[in-house]
């Protein structure tokens, strides 16, 4: 079976920091940030990103749609 390497970029300008990505994340790689976007809220991002495996739960979830998810095969 082949690997997966997954990745996300989060539209942190649009993110308003719910957190429910973090929630739905089966490897604990979203977290929300300290800083805060235009708008004043903690945006998510990639907290640890060698734990990603890209199975798109947290683009699933998201309300906003905010979230993309690419993954590769891992050589």
């Amino acid at each position: 079976m082949a690997k997966f390497k997954g990745a996300i970029v989060v539209d942190t300008e649009k993110c308003k920091g719910c957190g429910i990505c973090v929630a739905a994340c089966p490897t604990g790689v979203i977290d929300l940030a300290r800083d805060v976007n235009g708008k004043g809220y903690h945006y998510a991002y990639m907290a640890n990103p060698d734990a990603c495996i890209g199975c798109s739960s947290c683009g699933l979830v998201c309300p906003d749609t905010v979230i993309t998810v690419y993954r590769v095969k891992a050589s």
